[in-house]
């Protein structure tokens, strides 16, 4: 109890101040410049050059509009002679931030809805009907069954389903890929981007472009590094990726497009830079399910007024385009706030060296003694003085 009286009693009733002591030492003086020096190195360097420390930042909104171009021939035994366009090729019409380009597919044209023979698999296949349960509905079929075993061929039964007929087949994707000229097509992008708390607007189309220009340029990171008109296979082929080997089961590709501005500059320097990167997994550990695919369908009815429909298995790459960035400008808050917070830490110097005075060095008693000094209260060593007397 004495001990906490005596911890709170000093707590409450005394008071210590900073005392300057001269301390006439080479190796202290000499640690101590360092780490003033060290620490101006910082903030003039990394916090006001390197960070731009006494600039106000915004972070980019942006919004971005594309479009394709590029007509490809196919000659198959389904369809025959085909042209595609882009109205063809381009599904959906449009998305936010991306677009999907298809490449591959399957078409199972002609179905209707009615009964046949389900795809044979380890769950389909049967001997009778008593292999096959009725209404049964699995999520890897394609209908639901009718409780029949029935001739898929010549060699192989299986359960009957109700469903879009005739059923189906994606055992075997095409190689290569049956739009591969699509890599030979190009893409536009419009990116417009604004910082609001600077009102500044831009857009990656740069005030300089002609309309001659615009309908000639590729981009090029070497010659033509502001073209917006992106070739697919050299997208592809910036990342490292084969477009015809992506183009067989699919992926995903990022444009990335960046915005770092300093607004401190005139704006004829805030410019966009393109890099690209594929963004679906591509690890060789983990191949199920690899690409990116979905289906579609369009519908019409025939001749005799029964609907009808040929689906799609749509394999292609989707391009994501990811627009990130910031802008700085000089404000005297930020500016202030830094210069504050780098004389603060010029007090770790003094802190350092007390240590390394106070602790580790053989005379520290001495400079101990030379640093605190105890002093009573005046008032109180007057009145024990004329007590004495």
């Amino acid at each position: 109890m004495a001990g906490c009286g005596a911890s709170l009693s000093s707590f409450f009733f005394e008071y210590d101040t900073p005392r300057i002591v001269l301390i006439r030492s080479r190796k202290v003086g000499l640690m101590n410049r360092a780490v003033q020096l060290l620490i101006l190195a910082y903030v003039i360097g990394w916090v006001f050059v390197w960070e731009k420390g006494y600039q106000e930042v915004d972070s980019v909104v942006s919004s971005i509009t594309t479009k394709m171009k590029g007509v490809a021939l196919t000659n198959t035994s389904d369809l025959g002679i085909r042209i595609w366009d882009v109205a063809d090729y381009v599904v959906p019409a449009q998305q936010e931030n991306a677009l999907f380009i298809m490449t591959n597919m399957i078409a199972t044209l002609n179905q209707r809805q009615g009964t046949c023979a389900e795809l044979p698999d380890d769950k389909t296949m049967c001997k009778s009907d008593d292999d096959c349960a009725h209404g049964s509905i699995d999520v890897h079929s394609n209908g639901i069954s009718t409780g029949r075993c029935v001739n898929y061929n010549t060699h192989v039964k299986t359960c009957e389903v109700i469903a879009w007929c005739p059923v189906e087949n994606d055992t075997y994707v095409p190689r290569p890929a049956f739009l591969k000229a699509a890599e030979n097509f190009t893409l536009l992008v419009k990116n417009h981007i604004w910082y609001p708390k600077f009102n500044f607007t831009k857009r990656n189309i740069l005030p300089n472009t002609s309309a001659t220009y615009l309908k000639s340029c590729i981009y090029d990171a070497k010659t033509d590094p502001f073209c917006p008109i992106f070739h697919l296979g050299k997208i592809t082929e910036s990342a490292g990726q084969s477009f015809q080997e992506m183009a067989v089961e699919g992926g995903i590709m990022g444009i990335q497009i960046n915005w770092d501005c300093n607004l401190d500059r005139a704006s004829s320097h805030c410019l966009p830079k393109y890099s690209f990167r594929r963004l679906d997994n591509q690890d060789s550990n983990h191949t199920v399910s690899p690409g990116y695919n979905f289906r579609f369908a369009k519908y019409y009815k025939d001749a005799n007024g029964t609907e009808t429909r040929t689906l799609i298995k749509a394999y292609g790459i989707r391009f994501d385009i990811i627009v990130f960035g910031k802008a700085g400008k000089f404000d005297i808050i930020p500016t202030m706030i830094n210069i504050g917070s780098g004389l603060a830490l010029l007090g770790v110097a003094t802190v350092l060296c007390d240590i390394i005075v106070l602790y580790f060095m053989k005379k520290k008693f001495y400079y101990r003694e030379k640093k605190y000094k105890y002093v009573e209260d005046y008032d109180q060593g007057l009145n024990e003085a004329f007590r004495t007397e």
